[in-house]
């Protein structure tokens, strides 16, 4: 209760000093025009998003799929969005800050400024503030579209994995991943609906799940159930469980309510006809030829939930076989996978994000994620070994994608 105490002050401490810090920066910018109803709709865009964070929460998140959850949706968004336009407005107005203290900091102790110095010294000001304005724009407009159509705007990541092991059956196999659905978190049907669609369009021979099919309750996938089933493909459709299927960021009247929901969410990819590789693994054959698809249940490094097994997926029947292991957390192939005697030629992984912050152009990729995860988005190779992080379907917590839209990853295999 103390320590919670203490966090919240904190919290409340630094939150004000950000709010009157940024206040004032923008009442010197508009001066005598900074009217009083500019004044009351600052403070009150500032305070209404973390006053229902605090005191509407918690009943929000027990409400999946209902308009309270939309709004709590909403508010994170417009938090997020403004404390990251103020966070940036606030940097350049501290440059500028720390740049008068140190330079005429003391000279004016000394009392040795004159005119001319005080009209550099405001015109700089001046200047700084519109600058800080114009560059805080960016990221302001970012968050909204982010908001309003990043997070729905899906694209088709291509990539092509060569390796002399595969057999000349499987060559041009194509397969399609997708990860991180979340279904608690969508807002829009008809968005969803499009993004699938896409996905069949693609014609793949196998699709794959890499887990986090919810947030936390099996019922959020309830409504997009019949939009997944309609996914077809030669070669059949698998997943596995990732971290939040679990039910475990949620209260549960007891523990056999929460087994109960994790056995609902089984029974929902069942109905959307994906067959569950939960440590354990199939022989997929063409032509007399085989490979291996294994699947764990989540396997992640740190506090998150550790069933995933690779003893149950591996033995004489898969011994030798060209390997492709679903695996919802990346930190599970450094950690187990890699050192694992059977070779496993190519584990599809999500988890990340990409932390749905960051920036994607050719060439070039970054993301916060790469300070929590050192595989966070795309192809890793190490020991013979390929390791693929997909950055999600889904979103989860901010309302939006900003720079790392969601994916939908179509793998084509070829024999090198």
């Amino acid at each position: 209760m103390l320590a919670r105490i203490i966090g919240s002050s904190i919290f409340i401490l630094l939150f004000l000093s950000l709010e009157f810090y940024v206040f004032y920066g923008l009442k010197g910018h508009f001066k005598d025009q900074f009217k009083l109803w500019m004044k009351i709709s600052y403070w009150l865009s500032a305070a209404a998003p973390v006053a229902w964070l605090f005191f509407m929460g918690p009943a929000a998140s027990a409400q999946p799929l209902s308009n309270l959850q939309l709004v709590h949706h909403l508010m994170i968004g417009i938090w997020v969005t403004l404390l990251v336009t103020k966070l940036v407005y606030a940097g350049f107005l501290f440059i500028e800050d720390f740049y008068r203290f140190t330079h005429y900091g003391g000279q004016q102790l000394a009392k040795l400024k004159d005119a001319e110095r005080e009209v550099n010294l405001q015109s700089r000001r001046t200047f700084m503030r519109r600058l800080a304005l114009f560059v805080a724009a960016v990221p302001f407009a970012s968050f909204l579209y982010g908001i309003s159509r990043g997070k729905y705007a899906y694209t088709v990541d291509k990539v092509k994995i060569k390796d002399p092991e595969l057999p000349e059956a499987f060559n041009g196999l194509r397969m399609v991943q997708i990860s991180d659905v979340h279904a608690g978190s969508f807002d829009n049907r008809e968005a969803v609906a499009k993004g699938l669609q896409m996905i069949q369009d693609l014609e793949a021979d196998l699709i794959v799940f890499t887990g986090d099919l919810v947030n936390n309750r099996a019922h959020e996938i309830v409504p997009y159930i019949d939009l997944f089933a309609n996914l077809t493909a030669p070669l059949g459709k698998f997943s596995v469980l990732g971290n939040h299927d679990y039910g475990s960021y949620v209260r549960w009247p007891s523990d056999a309510a929460k087994e109960q929901n994790l056995d609902k969410l089984k029974q929902y990819q069942a109905d959307m006809g994906f067959k569950m590789l939960n440590n354990s693994a199939l022989v997929l054959e063409k032509e007399g030829q085989q490979i291996c698809l294994a699947g764990v249940e989540n396997w992640g490094h740190g506090p998150y939930p550790k069933e995933g097994d690779l003893a149950g997926c591996f033995g004489e029947e898969n011994n030798g076989l060209f390997t492709i292991l679903l695996s919802h957390d990346p930190t599970h192939w450094r950690h187990k996978v890699l050192e694992h005697p059977q070779k496993v030629h190519l584990t599809l992984s999500g988890h990340t994000h990409g932390m749905q912050l960051g920036v994607k152009i050719p060439g070039f990729q970054w993301s916060p994620a790469k300070w929590r995860y050192k595989e966070w988005a795309g192809l890793y190779e190490e020991l013979g070994q390929r390791l693929y992080v997909n950055r999600g379907f889904g979103f989860l917590g901010f309302p939006g994608r900003v720079g790392m839209l969601p994916e939908i990853t179509l793998f084509e295999l070829t024999k090198a």
